[in-house]
């Protein structure tokens, strides 16, 4: 690759790698997330899977499963072609049934919880059978009379929204100013009540989470502090080892693996981060990826000593075409369990996720939405950039670059109205070639 094609890289994405991060983490000293969580979430998700194969006819083939494939990845989405070292996938949440995101496995995951623990209250479950019977008339009368209630920029909404209302319960979403008008046309044609904000996501969580306290029948999704939520999250990093064995994929010492994930307020992220590191340990470099105008993850990493510090604190604005990471604080739960588990932060901007919605379809086949997008920059600013290259070489990695697995993890956008997908080609094939030229035609060979 030419100095000039270098340059063009280091313009579109940049790193901040954590320092305080250890190959291998002790347990969990801020929080009360064990691993057993985890394994109990993907149980649950197992026992409720025949109901959801009944309720969903999308989940029928997978037996009521909700997960999404590992999928080669061209080197040319990237840029730089068969020039970049090791092999590159894509964990394509963004195809996952039914909610279309990555927040289906959490989202979906309290909700059944919930209904796990009312169907108990209301003698509708015996020991560990009769799951199939919480679809029946009776139960969706029992619950009909609790409401399932969320505050979300869009992805998370989906995945509560849809399942609480499938299930019978009153399902209110409160969506940021962010959110954007197809999820909430789609989360309507299900029934779910929407309220919309003129302000940020943590104004739509704050005021959803105060109508639920005058609620004893309403329970409130909290993504900044959910064990359940993040419990659920987490399961994806069990069944990616479960892919990696199926596809004879090795993770190890000598084989390295490199996770980008893109980070709203961390929660999805967070527990992907949380059970890899559990899987694969010291093995596993796991990368946030967020918006140059909110990077509230970021900022929170580099300011330890100011808890709850704000985007707008550092002078961000929250202005992104990446709905599902417009987010101004992050999780409070999320950020204590990151410390000596995220590797870094990559950050990117708007024009760079236009550009990549576009050649993830056009180089790839993957139709995906900005947000999950902006992903395709984490390899970019790791592999391509001077603090990726310290990274690399700090941790002992560069004999071992060639065998590594890089995986872009893609958070959502199969589910996107087709009029509303063109018109973010058109305009990122515009941007691909502002920022690539011709790279855009070459696929960077």
């Amino acid at each position: 690759m030419s100095q000039d094609d270098e340059e063009v890289f280091s313009q579109v994405s940049t790193l901040w790698i954590n320092a305080g991060c250890v190959p291998e983490p002790p347990a969990s000293k801020t929080s009360d997330i064990i691993i057993s969580d985890v394994e109990k979430a993907e149980q649950r998700l197992a026992r409720f899977a025949p109901l959801l194969a009944t309720l969903f006819p999308e989940l029928a083939q997978s037996g009521g499963i909700v997960e999404s494939p590992l999928c080669a990845l061209p080197p040319a989405v990237i840029g730089a072609g068969p020039s970049l070292p090791g092999s590159f996938w894509v964990k394509a949440d963004h195809q996952l049934a039914v909610a279309g995101s990555v927040k289906a496995r959490g989202g979906f995951h309290e909700v059944l919880e919930f209904a796990e623990q009312v169907a108990r209250d209301n003698g509708l479950l015996v020991g560990e059978h009769g799951y199939q019977t919480l679809g029946s008339p009776a139960a969706r009368e029992v619950f009909s009379h609790y409401e399932v209630a969320v505050g979300s920029t869009g992805n998370l909404g989906m995945s509560i929204g849809t399942m609480s209302a499938a299930l019978g319960f009153r399902a209110t979403v409160h969506m940021s100013a962010e959110a954007k008008d197809w999820k909430k046309r789609k989360l309507r044609s299900h029934g779910v009540t929407v309220h919309e904000y003129e302000g940020d996501y943590g104004q739509a969580v704050a005021k959803g989470r105060e109508l639920a306290k005058a609620n004893p029948m309403c329970h409130f999704v909290d993504d900044e502090h959910s064990l359940s939520l993040f419990s659920g999250y987490a399961v994806a990093a069990l069944r990616l080892s479960a892919q990696f064995a199926a596809q004879g994929i090795a993770v190890d010492e000598e084989r390295p693996l490199f996770v980008y994930i893109p980070c709203g307020v961390g929660g999805a992220p967070g527990g992907v981060c949380y059970g890899l590191k559990h899987v694969f340990g010291a093995a596993v470099h796991c990368f946030f990826v967020e918006p140059e105008d909110s990077a509230c993850f970021l900022v929170q990493m580099q300011n330890p000593d100011k808890p709850g510090i704000s985007i707008y604190d550092a002078g961000q604005h929250n202005r992104t075409i990446a709905d599902g990471l417009a987010v101004p604080r992050a999780s409070e739960l999320v950020y204590p369990l990151m410390r000596e588990r995220l590797a870094g932060v990559a950050v990117t901007s708007d024009e760079c996720m236009h550009a990549d919605v576009w050649r993830m379809q056009s180089l790839a086949g993957f139709k995906v939405e900005p947000s999950a997008a902006a992903a395709v920059s984490g390899p970019r600013a790791l592999l391509q950039s001077e603090a990726g290259q310290r990274y690399i070489a700090e941790q002992g990695l560069q004999a071992r670059m060639l065998r590594a697995n890089h995986i872009v993890w893609t958070t959502g956008g199969a589910l996107m109205p087709g009029d509303e997908y063109e018109a973010l080609l058109l305009e990122g094939e515009r941007a691909s070639d502002r920022l690539f030229g011709a790279l855009a035609d070459t696929g960077g060979n």
